[in-house]
Protein backbone atom coordinates (compact mmCIF):
# COMPACT_ATOMS: atom_id res chain seq x y z
CA UNK A 1 0.00 0.00 0.00
CA UNK A 2 1.03 3.79 -0.75
CA UNK A 3 -0.87 6.51 0.53
CA UNK A 4 -0.41 10.06 -0.22
CA UNK A 5 -2.06 12.98 1.40
CA UNK A 6 -1.65 16.69 0.62
CA UNK A 7 -5.04 18.20 2.02
CA UNK A 8 -5.73 20.76 4.36
CA UNK A 9 -9.32 21.59 6.20
CA UNK A 10 -10.30 24.08 8.80
CA UNK A 11 -13.02 23.69 11.14
CA UNK A 12 -13.96 26.46 13.53
CA UNK A 13 -11.41 25.97 16.29
CA UNK A 14 -9.25 23.40 14.60
CA UNK A 15 -7.32 23.17 11.20
CA UNK A 16 -5.27 20.08 9.89
CA UNK A 17 -2.48 20.29 7.04
CA UNK A 18 -0.42 17.92 6.15
CA UNK A 19 1.84 16.89 3.34
CA UNK A 20 2.97 12.94 3.30
CA UNK A 21 3.28 9.61 1.43
CA UNK A 22 3.83 6.30 3.41
CA UNK A 23 4.18 3.07 2.01
CA UNK A 24 3.50 -0.23 4.09
CA UNK A 25 0.69 -2.82 5.10
CA UNK A 26 0.86 -1.92 8.94
CA UNK A 27 0.83 1.78 9.27
CA UNK A 28 0.27 3.68 12.48
CA UNK A 29 -1.19 7.08 13.27
CA UNK A 30 -0.21 8.38 16.73
CA UNK A 31 -1.10 11.07 18.33
CA UNK A 32 -2.91 12.36 21.50
CA UNK A 33 -6.87 13.58 21.58
CA UNK A 34 -7.19 16.58 19.45
CA UNK A 35 -4.32 16.23 17.38
CA UNK A 36 -6.19 15.68 13.92
CA UNK A 37 -6.07 11.42 14.02
CA UNK A 38 -9.45 11.36 13.32
CA UNK A 39 -10.13 14.21 10.68
CA UNK A 40 -7.51 12.64 8.44
CA UNK A 41 -8.90 9.04 8.71
CA UNK A 42 -12.33 11.07 7.85
CA UNK A 43 -10.84 12.38 5.03
CA UNK A 44 -9.09 9.65 3.60
CA UNK A 45 -12.32 7.59 3.96
CA UNK A 46 -14.56 9.82 2.23
CA UNK A 47 -16.76 11.03 5.27
CA UNK A 48 -14.86 14.35 5.32
CA UNK A 49 -14.21 16.68 2.44
CA UNK A 50 -10.65 18.29 3.06
CA UNK A 51 -10.86 22.16 1.73
CA UNK A 52 -7.60 21.67 -0.78
CA UNK A 53 -5.36 19.15 -1.61
CA UNK A 54 -5.09 15.50 -3.06
CA UNK A 55 -5.65 12.55 -1.89
CA UNK A 56 -3.82 8.97 -3.86
CA UNK A 57 -4.15 5.51 -3.08
CA UNK A 58 -1.55 3.38 -4.59
CA UNK A 59 -1.41 5.85 -7.72
CA UNK A 60 -5.62 5.78 -7.41
CA UNK A 61 -6.76 9.58 -7.11
CA UNK A 62 -9.58 9.58 -4.41
CA UNK A 63 -9.75 13.41 -3.98
CA UNK A 64 -7.89 16.53 -5.96
CA UNK A 65 -9.69 20.00 -5.15
CA UNK A 66 -7.36 21.35 -8.84
CA UNK A 67 -8.95 17.78 -10.42
CA UNK A 68 -12.70 18.32 -8.98
CA UNK A 69 -12.32 14.82 -8.29
CA UNK A 70 -14.22 13.41 -4.82
CA UNK A 71 -14.89 9.62 -4.78
CA UNK A 72 -17.84 8.89 -2.70
CA UNK A 73 -16.95 6.23 0.14
CA UNK A 74 -18.62 3.49 -1.35
CA UNK A 75 -15.98 4.12 -4.41
CA UNK A 76 -12.80 4.37 -2.20
CA UNK A 77 -13.44 0.80 -0.90
CA UNK A 78 -11.61 1.81 2.13
CA UNK A 79 -13.56 0.06 5.62
CA UNK A 80 -13.52 1.48 8.77
CA UNK A 81 -13.26 0.09 12.35
CA UNK A 82 -14.59 2.63 14.67
CA UNK A 83 -13.74 2.69 18.66
CA UNK A 84 -17.36 2.23 18.95
CA UNK A 85 -18.42 -1.47 17.12
CA UNK A 86 -21.14 0.18 15.74
CA UNK A 87 -23.03 -2.97 14.62
CA UNK A 88 -26.78 -2.95 13.67
CA UNK A 89 -28.84 -4.10 16.78
CA UNK A 90 -31.89 -5.60 14.83
CA UNK A 91 -29.27 -8.18 12.95
CA UNK A 92 -27.91 -11.11 14.14
CA UNK A 93 -24.19 -11.44 14.17
CA UNK A 94 -24.22 -13.08 10.94
CA UNK A 95 -26.36 -11.18 9.10
CA UNK A 96 -23.85 -8.13 10.63
CA UNK A 97 -21.17 -9.98 8.75
CA UNK A 98 -22.85 -9.82 5.92
CA UNK A 99 -24.36 -6.26 5.52
CA UNK A 100 -20.50 -5.12 3.35
CA UNK A 101 -20.31 -8.16 1.68
CA UNK A 102 -23.60 -8.05 0.08
CA UNK A 103 -23.01 -4.57 -0.83
CA UNK A 104 -19.71 -5.48 -2.25
CA UNK A 105 -19.18 -5.78 -6.01
CA UNK A 106 -18.78 -9.46 -7.13
CA UNK A 107 -15.46 -8.91 -8.83
CA UNK A 108 -14.09 -7.61 -5.44
CA UNK A 109 -15.31 -10.53 -3.15
CA UNK A 110 -12.18 -12.70 -2.86
CA UNK A 111 -12.72 -13.50 0.96
CA UNK A 112 -14.47 -16.49 1.92
CA UNK A 113 -16.73 -15.91 4.58
CA UNK A 114 -16.57 -19.36 6.00
CA UNK A 115 -12.59 -18.87 7.04
CA UNK A 116 -13.03 -15.58 8.31
CA UNK A 117 -15.39 -16.75 11.12
CA UNK A 118 -13.07 -18.94 11.59
CA UNK A 119 -9.86 -16.97 11.90
CA UNK A 120 -12.26 -14.64 14.27
CA UNK A 121 -13.64 -17.78 16.09
CA UNK A 122 -17.34 -16.15 15.77
CA UNK A 123 -18.54 -20.08 14.76
CA UNK A 124 -20.88 -20.36 17.69
CA UNK A 125 -22.12 -16.70 17.78
CA UNK A 126 -23.55 -16.69 14.23
CA UNK A 127 -27.31 -16.92 15.55
CA UNK A 128 -26.89 -14.64 18.03
CA UNK A 129 -28.25 -10.89 18.34
CA UNK A 130 -25.33 -8.33 18.98
CA UNK A 131 -27.23 -6.66 21.94
CA UNK A 132 -25.83 -9.44 24.55
CA UNK A 133 -22.12 -10.19 22.97
CA UNK A 134 -19.62 -8.97 25.25
CA UNK A 135 -17.31 -6.14 24.39
CA UNK A 136 -14.36 -7.99 22.98
CA UNK A 137 -17.47 -10.24 20.88
CA UNK A 138 -18.48 -7.59 19.54
CA UNK A 139 -15.57 -5.63 18.52
CA UNK A 140 -14.47 -9.14 16.86
CA UNK A 141 -17.94 -8.95 14.47
CA UNK A 142 -17.05 -5.75 13.53
CA UNK A 143 -13.93 -6.19 12.46
CA UNK A 144 -14.81 -9.38 10.42
CA UNK A 145 -17.84 -6.81 8.69
CA UNK A 146 -15.48 -4.34 7.66
CA UNK A 147 -13.14 -7.05 6.57
CA UNK A 148 -16.07 -9.23 4.57
CA UNK A 149 -16.73 -5.64 2.30
CA UNK A 150 -13.33 -6.61 0.67
CA UNK A 151 -11.55 -3.56 1.33
CA UNK A 152 -8.33 -2.72 -0.24
CA UNK A 153 -7.52 -0.81 3.07
CA UNK A 154 -8.84 -0.81 6.65
CA UNK A 155 -8.85 1.70 8.98
CA UNK A 156 -8.56 1.38 12.31
CA UNK A 157 -9.93 4.08 14.81
CA UNK A 158 -9.01 3.88 18.28
CA UNK A 159 -10.86 0.23 18.11
CA UNK A 160 -9.34 -0.81 21.30
CA UNK A 161 -9.93 2.12 23.68
CA UNK A 162 -13.05 1.66 25.05
CA UNK A 163 -11.90 -1.95 25.59
CA UNK A 164 -10.37 -2.72 29.58
CA UNK A 165 -6.57 -4.33 29.04
CA UNK A 166 -8.00 -7.84 29.24
CA UNK A 167 -9.94 -7.25 26.29
CA UNK A 168 -7.57 -5.40 24.89
CA UNK A 169 -4.57 -7.83 24.62
CA UNK A 170 -7.56 -10.70 23.45
CA UNK A 171 -8.20 -8.52 20.44
CA UNK A 172 -5.27 -7.11 19.18
CA UNK A 173 -3.86 -10.77 17.32
CA UNK A 174 -6.82 -11.03 15.65
CA UNK A 175 -6.60 -7.51 14.25
CA UNK A 176 -3.32 -8.66 12.68
CA UNK A 177 -4.03 -12.25 11.96
CA UNK A 178 -6.93 -11.26 9.75
CA UNK A 179 -5.00 -8.61 7.91
CA UNK A 180 -1.95 -10.85 7.49
CA UNK A 181 -4.05 -13.69 6.15
CA UNK A 182 -6.46 -11.91 4.15
CA UNK A 183 -3.42 -10.11 2.46
CA UNK A 184 -5.41 -6.66 3.75
CA UNK A 185 -3.07 -3.45 4.77
CA UNK A 186 -4.08 -1.52 7.17
CA UNK A 187 -3.94 2.13 8.73
CA UNK A 188 -4.19 1.81 13.14
CA UNK A 189 -4.94 4.97 14.85
CA UNK A 190 -4.06 5.01 18.43
CA UNK A 191 -2.72 7.09 21.18
CA UNK A 192 -0.79 4.20 23.10
CA UNK A 193 2.92 3.49 22.37
CA UNK A 194 1.83 -0.38 23.27
CA UNK A 195 -0.23 -0.62 20.65
CA UNK A 196 1.65 1.23 18.02
CA UNK A 197 4.96 -1.32 19.05
CA UNK A 198 2.32 -4.33 18.69
CA UNK A 199 0.19 -3.25 15.66
CA UNK A 200 2.54 -1.23 13.74
CA UNK A 201 5.85 -1.27 11.49
CA UNK A 202 5.99 2.43 10.23
CA UNK A 203 4.51 5.45 12.55
CA UNK A 204 2.80 8.97 11.64
CA UNK A 205 3.12 10.93 14.40
CA UNK A 206 0.33 13.87 15.02
CA UNK A 207 0.27 16.71 17.48
CA UNK A 208 -2.12 19.88 16.81
CA UNK A 209 -2.62 19.26 13.05
CA UNK A 210 0.30 18.44 11.73
CA UNK A 211 2.50 15.60 10.82
CA UNK A 212 5.78 15.76 13.19
CA UNK A 213 7.58 12.73 13.26
CA UNK A 214 7.26 9.63 10.08
CA UNK A 215 9.31 7.31 11.54
CA UNK A 216 8.95 3.46 13.29
CA UNK A 217 7.09 2.63 16.06
CA UNK A 218 10.58 1.00 17.93
CA UNK A 219 12.08 4.83 17.02
CA UNK A 220 8.94 6.64 18.61
CA UNK A 221 8.69 4.47 21.58
CA UNK A 222 12.26 5.28 22.03
CA UNK A 223 11.93 9.19 21.08
CA UNK A 224 8.78 9.85 23.62
CA UNK A 225 10.62 8.01 26.45
CA UNK A 226 11.38 11.18 28.35
CA UNK A 227 8.11 12.75 27.82
CA UNK A 228 5.99 9.30 28.69
CA UNK A 229 4.77 8.89 32.47
CA UNK A 230 5.78 5.28 32.12
CA UNK A 231 9.14 5.50 30.08
CA UNK A 232 10.13 3.07 27.11
CA UNK A 233 8.13 -0.22 27.94
CA UNK A 234 9.70 -3.51 27.11
CA UNK A 235 7.41 -6.30 25.69
CA UNK A 236 9.25 -9.78 26.52
CA UNK A 237 8.01 -13.04 25.50
CA UNK A 238 7.97 -15.22 28.05
CA UNK A 239 7.83 -18.89 28.23
CA UNK A 240 6.06 -21.46 30.68
CA UNK A 241 6.35 -20.83 34.26
CA UNK A 242 7.18 -22.69 36.81
CA UNK A 243 7.27 -22.29 40.86
CA UNK A 244 10.32 -20.47 42.91
CA UNK A 245 10.39 -19.43 46.27
CA UNK A 246 7.00 -17.97 46.50
CA UNK A 247 7.77 -16.30 43.19
CA UNK A 248 7.28 -18.46 39.09
CA UNK A 249 10.49 -18.40 37.55
CA UNK A 250 9.82 -17.55 33.16
CA UNK A 251 11.89 -18.66 30.17
CA UNK A 252 12.89 -15.54 28.26
CA UNK A 253 15.35 -16.79 25.60
CA UNK A 254 18.43 -18.37 27.29
CA UNK A 255 17.60 -16.54 30.98
CA UNK A 256 15.14 -17.42 33.78
CA UNK A 257 13.00 -13.79 35.15
CA UNK A 258 11.84 -14.53 38.44
CA UNK A 259 8.12 -12.34 38.45
CA UNK A 260 5.54 -12.27 41.21
CA UNK A 261 2.56 -12.98 39.00
CA UNK A 262 2.33 -16.15 37.70
CA UNK A 263 0.39 -17.67 34.88
CA UNK A 264 -0.91 -21.08 33.48
CA UNK A 265 -0.19 -19.99 29.67
CA UNK A 266 2.65 -21.98 27.97
CA UNK A 267 3.57 -18.52 26.36
CA UNK A 268 2.97 -15.04 27.94
CA UNK A 269 4.26 -11.64 27.60
CA UNK A 270 5.02 -9.19 29.96
CA UNK A 271 5.96 -5.30 30.33
CA UNK A 272 8.90 -4.12 31.94
CA UNK A 273 9.69 -0.16 32.15
CA UNK A 274 12.76 1.08 31.63
CA UNK A 275 12.35 3.02 34.67
CA UNK A 276 12.37 -0.27 36.86
CA UNK A 277 16.05 -1.51 35.53
CA UNK A 278 18.83 -0.58 38.00
CA UNK A 279 22.40 -0.70 36.72
CA UNK A 280 25.27 -1.61 38.39
CA UNK A 281 29.19 -1.72 37.04
CA UNK A 282 30.17 -4.73 38.59
CA UNK A 283 28.39 -7.55 40.55
CA UNK A 284 26.69 -6.55 43.44
CA UNK A 285 27.71 -8.44 46.62
CA UNK A 286 23.80 -9.12 48.24
CA UNK A 287 20.75 -7.30 46.58
CA UNK A 288 17.13 -7.29 47.17
CA UNK A 289 16.20 -7.39 43.52
CA UNK A 290 15.58 -11.10 42.84
CA UNK A 291 16.45 -10.39 39.02
CA UNK A 292 20.14 -10.06 38.41
CA UNK A 293 21.67 -10.02 34.56
CA UNK A 294 25.08 -10.33 33.01
CA UNK A 295 24.30 -7.74 30.12
CA UNK A 296 26.15 -6.34 27.60
CA UNK A 297 25.97 -2.57 26.43
CA UNK A 298 24.99 -2.64 23.10
CA UNK A 299 24.27 1.46 22.17
CA UNK A 300 23.26 4.10 23.71
CA UNK A 301 20.47 6.71 22.31
CA UNK A 302 19.03 10.43 23.58
CA UNK A 303 15.74 10.77 24.60
CA UNK A 304 15.52 14.51 25.65
CA UNK A 305 17.07 14.68 29.65
CA UNK A 306 17.47 10.60 29.80
CA UNK A 307 20.35 8.50 28.19
CA UNK A 308 18.62 5.44 26.67
CA UNK A 309 21.05 2.34 27.18
CA UNK A 310 20.47 -0.86 24.82
CA UNK A 311 21.50 -3.75 26.51
CA UNK A 312 21.55 -7.87 25.19
CA UNK A 313 20.75 -9.65 28.10
CA UNK A 314 21.06 -13.46 27.54
CA UNK A 315 20.21 -13.40 23.70
CA UNK A 316 17.40 -10.74 24.56
CA UNK A 317 17.14 -6.72 24.42
CA UNK A 318 16.54 -4.45 27.06
CA UNK A 319 16.24 -0.49 27.71
CA UNK A 320 17.48 1.36 30.74
CA UNK A 321 17.13 4.60 31.33
CA UNK A 322 19.54 6.86 33.34
CA UNK A 323 20.79 10.32 32.86
CA UNK A 324 23.96 11.42 32.11
CA UNK A 325 25.51 11.82 35.55
CA UNK A 326 24.78 7.62 35.99
CA UNK A 327 26.69 7.25 32.58
CA UNK A 328 29.41 9.24 33.11
CA UNK A 329 30.14 7.38 36.87
CA UNK A 330 29.44 3.99 35.48
CA UNK A 331 31.58 4.57 32.31
CA UNK A 332 28.98 2.90 30.46
CA UNK A 333 29.92 2.63 26.49
CA UNK A 334 28.81 0.34 23.85
CA UNK A 335 30.95 -2.96 24.55
CA UNK A 336 30.79 -2.58 28.32
CA UNK A 337 29.71 -5.53 30.45
CA UNK A 338 27.04 -4.30 32.68
CA UNK A 339 24.72 -5.61 35.48
CA UNK A 340 20.99 -4.90 35.32
CA UNK A 341 18.51 -5.79 39.00
CA UNK A 342 15.09 -5.90 38.10
CA UNK A 343 12.54 -6.52 40.82
CA UNK A 344 10.20 -9.62 40.92
CA UNK A 345 7.22 -7.22 41.11
CA UNK A 346 8.32 -4.85 38.39
CA UNK A 347 7.15 -6.94 35.37
CA UNK A 348 3.33 -6.88 34.58
CA UNK A 349 1.89 -9.93 32.46
CA UNK A 350 -0.45 -8.73 29.68
CA UNK A 351 -3.54 -10.58 29.73
CA UNK A 352 -4.33 -13.36 26.47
Amino acid sequence: MQLSMAVHKSFESFSLSTDFTVSGDRVGIFGSSGSGKSTLVSMLAGLVEPDSGEITLDGDCLFSSEKGINRRPEQRRIAIVFQQHGLFPHLSVKNNLLYGFKRCPEQYRSIDVDALVAVLKLEGLLGRGVTNLSGGEKQRVALGRAILANPRLLLMDEPLSALDDALRFQIIPYLKSVSEQFGIPYLFISHSLVEMRLMTDTVLAFAKGALVEQTTSEQLARNRMDTSPVGYINLLKLGAPSPADGLCSYPWGAAHLLISACSERTCSMAELSSKDIILFKQHPEAISARNLLQCRVRSLFNSGRKIGIELECAGNTLIAEVVQDAVNELGIVPGNTIYAAIKASAFRLLPG
